[in-house]
């Protein structure tokens, strides 16, 4: 489309200008006899008309530029306001049992942690592991290749052994109370009973609800017996039994408005990501733009290019004597 439309009019001058140029003037001389003169090959009669093709090119680009050449753009923005996240992860040394076949419960729990991690590109991630302490291996963040690589890197005998749940979740509810995102969310993964650290997991529940902290809780692990590996040259495994204090987990799910999950399998415990990440969709709005571009300079450029050949033509290989 064009800013002033109007002004192409102008090109229906130039085929006016070429009929001028071609038509036999008036008082034009006959030649009786043209015997005598040499005769003009094809290629230097182009060659002489070459000048004036390439001013009318260069009219023709300016007329084009002139006019206002423009382009309609559609831009869409996504405005996501993203969620804020943190995952608590247990790392005592019952999440090494091997009953999540053929892979324990930690390595199943680091793949499916990541999984929902690149589910979630407009959120801001940050985790925490915990055993007889706690510790934050990443702070909020959205670069989530840092935390990918932190939990791969997550593993069994880094922090004094116990399962200190009340200690883990205080820690994961410090990193997100002052966080500004649309809501706040605390995944926490464990296999165990709360046996250790001075926090009590209900009233790090408690404070998690205070500070509007949705808790979504995870129990892995088969019920009955499972068969852990106490030694590893040799290896050697025992065979121990689940204690997995559901009520608790349930308690700390209801407190904050979130939900229990328990996981039995891999496939299980990669439905219970899924489902979290279906139950927290980051919101966002769509905004639509439509610019003007104004699209006059490469026509410009082709006229301005003519207009130079033009001249170097004119003054060398195609000169007119008059």
């Amino acid at each position: 489309m064009f800013a002033r439309p109007e002004l192409l009019l102008l090109l229906a001058a130039l085929p006016l200008m070429w009929r001028r140029r071609f038509k036999k003037p008036a008082n034009a001389v006959a030649f009786s006899d043209l015997s005598g003169m040499v005769p003009v090959s094809r290629g230097r009669r182009l060659l002489a008309e070459l000048p004036a093709g390439l001013r009318s090119l260069a009219v023709a680009g300016l007329v084009l530029a002139a006019a206002g050449p423009q382009r309609e753009v559609l831009t869409t923005e996504a405005s996501p306001e993203g969620i804020d996240i943190v995952l608590v992860i247990d790392v005592s040394s019952s999440m090494l049992a091997e009953d999540f076949a053929p892979s324990n419960r930690l390595d199943v729990a680091k793949e499916q942690a990541i999984a929902f991690i690149r589910g979630r590109p407009h959120d801001r991630i940050g985790l925490v592991s915990f055993a007889a302490q706690a510790i934050t291996r990443v702070p909020l963040t959205v670069d989530h290749a840092v935390v990918e690589r932190a939990v791969l890197e997550l593993k069994v005998g880094e922090l004094e052994d116990g399962t200190a749940i009340g200690t883990g979740l205080a820690t994961g509810v410090n990193r997100l109370r002052a966080a500004k995102g649309a809501s706040k969310v605390a995944v926490l993964l464990t296999d165990g009973e709360n046996n250790r650290g001075r926090v009590d997991p209900r009233t790090a529940a408690d404070l998690a609800a205070r500070f509007g902290i949705k808790v979504y809780t995870i129990g892995v692990g088969t019920e009955g017996e499972a068969r852990v590996p106490i030694s590893r040259d040799p290896v050697r495994y025992e065979t121990m039994p689940v204690r997995l204090d559901e009520e608790l987990l349930r308690d700390i799910a209801s407190a904050t408005g979130g939900r229990y999950f328990r996981a039995t399998d891999r496939e299980a415990l990669r439905q219970i990501f899924q489902q979290i990440d279906r139950l927290e969709k980051t919101p966002a709005e769509a905004t639509r733009y439509l610019r003007v571009e104004e699209e006059y300079r490469p026509f410009l450029i082709a006229a301005l290019s003519a207009l130079l050949l033009e001249m170097i033509f004119s003054a060398t290989v195609a000169v007119r004597v008059p």
